[in-house]
């Protein structure tokens, strides 16, 4: 993609997304800064924070856990390298509100790499998210769990372990399908 395709889809995709009707009454949202060809998300954090929606973002523990902290604007994100430097994350960098702040949230954004045609997520596969989503169920919350991905990005089928849950819409730039 170029980088005119890219600013388009971003956003597009803040687009679909604000229109959401979980995103339209969501007081609190668990988010991403997208990083190297994900979607966008900077315009659709900043729109959120617009609409007084409380977002969190995740940083990195070195167990690839994730700790949350507040997105209060773009001066509010620090560049932090992970991996021995091989990979560099925007993240809060102020105060840490621990792993569990996400049980909170009413949206949680999910990155992924793709999902199928039953709402299954296929993720980087460092379990991260897995986590955060294994957190959610132990204290038995329920925010509405959407991906962001580019439409060529849900596909038929993809791997499913065990621990896998699905997701209950995936934003495109071209629209929402939303899953059981």
């Amino acid at each position: 993609m170029t980088a005119d395709d890219v600013r388009e889809s971003a956003t597009a995709l803040a687009g679909r997304a604000l229109g959401l009707p979980e995103l339209s009454h969501a007081r609190t949202v668990a988010a991403y800064v997208s990083v190297g060809s994900e979607p966008g998300t900077p315009a659709l954090l900043d729109a959120l924070r617009a609409r007084g929606v409380h977002v969190l973002l995740p940083a990195l523990l070195p167990d690839n856990d994730l700790d949350w902290g507040p997105y209060t604007g773009e001066e509010s994100l620090a560049h932090v390298r992970h991996g021995g430097g091989r990979m560099t994350l925007l993240e809060p960098s102020g105060e840490r509100l621990g792993p569990d702040a996400v049980t909170g949230a009413d949206v949680v954004l999910l990155p992924g790499l793709a999902v199928d045609a039953r709402g299954m997520r296929l993720g980087r596969g460092g379990g991260s998210y897995d986590r955060v989503l294994a957190r959610l169920e132990r204290a038995g919350a329920h925010p509405a769990l959407v991906v962001l991905l580019y439409d060529t990005e849900v596909v038929e089928r993809v791997p499913e372990e065990p621990h896998d849950h699905p997701v209950h819409a995936v934003v495109t730039p071209s629209g929402v399908r939303r899953f059981g």
